[in-house]
């Protein structure tokens, strides 16, 4: 497969997820593992780096939120139309690494979608792990995704869900008032009691709840080299060509998007407050 060179591939389904969020289902038989990205395009608007969120085996599928040319002519398209995908790139989440471990992932906003792939795995081989516990947050209860899902997941992980806010419009929502919690995830993270002993943590979300995650966790008793996460911000071309994710010598594409903390301190928002709590 030409990694230079798209492959015109089918759309096979289309799944709302929230509002501007959109599960795409696409026919492609790229080999992947969890954490890595594709460039998909839209021909006529150009092409954009999508994190992949299926595990590998079952239907391949990118969970996009329209925030630009090309992700807002993909959230036009339907079942039929077509698109470039070119890839996989970039390093994963180290999957070897926790398999028999305790795991904690936390998610924020769209940040869950990198992490589904982990989770599926998690599912499909639940005897190869320890405790896993999931803490996700979202801004309000119409932005949480995969929620037809998690009834699926519970049985087999923990999994704890907040809102930043509450509010319910009854003239666009009917399923009912928000119940459960309300706050930030690192309330989650406060809260809920972590495995500290043989645990990992994998965190994907808006880079201020990254660096605020990082600290509780350090806080809790976690080391740099055992949480990992996963930085997107700038990337373009996916093959180090282009030089906008170029961070303090590092190609994001290509040496991440999944990084250690200790390594991914110098691409946080104000890293200096994490590091006072390394120590």
């Amino acid at each position: 497969m030409n990694t230079y060179i798209p492959e015109m591939c089918e759309i096979t389904g289309v799944r709302h997820e929230a509002p501007q969020v959109k599960t795409f289902f696409i026919d492609w038989n790229g080999k992947y593992e969890p954490g890595q990205f594709v460039e998909l395009s839209v021909l006529g608007y150009g092409e954009a780096p999508i994190s992949i969120s299926s595990r590998y085996g079952e239907p391949f599928a990118l969970t996009v939120r329209e925030v630009g040319s090309v992700t807002g002519a993909l959230h036009r398209m339907s079942e039929g139309d077509y698109v470039g995908i070119r890839g996989p790139f970039g390093k994963g989440w180290p999957m070897k690494a926790v398999r028999g471990r305790n795991l904690v992932i936390v998610a924020g906003g769209i940040g869950l979608a990198p992490l589904r792939p982990v989770i599926k795995e998690i599912l499909a081989n639940r005897d190869d792990y320890g405790k896993v516990i999931l803490l996700y947050g979202a801004r309000s209860p119409w932005d949480i995704l995969y929620r037809r899902e998690m009834g699926e997941w519970l049985p087999h992980i923990n999994v704890e869900v907040t809102v930043d806010r509450s509010d319910v419009d009854a003239e666009t929502m009917d399923w009912g008032a928000w119940k459960g919690k309300v706050g930030l995830v690192t309330r989650l993270l406060e809260e809920t009691e972590v495995p500290l002993e043989d645990a990992y943590a994998f965190v994907c979300g808006p880079p201020i709840m990254m660096r605020f995650v990082a600290r509780g966790l350090i806080e809790k008793g976690f080391t740099s080299h055992r949480i990992y996460v996963s930085l997107e911000r700038n990337m373009k071309c996916g093959m180090g060509m282009c030089g906008h994710c170029q961070l303090s010598g590092r190609y994001v594409c290509l040496d991440g998007p999944v990084f250690r903390l200790e390594e991914a301190l110098r691409f946080i928002e104000k890293p200096e407050e994490t590091a006072g709590v390394m120590g």
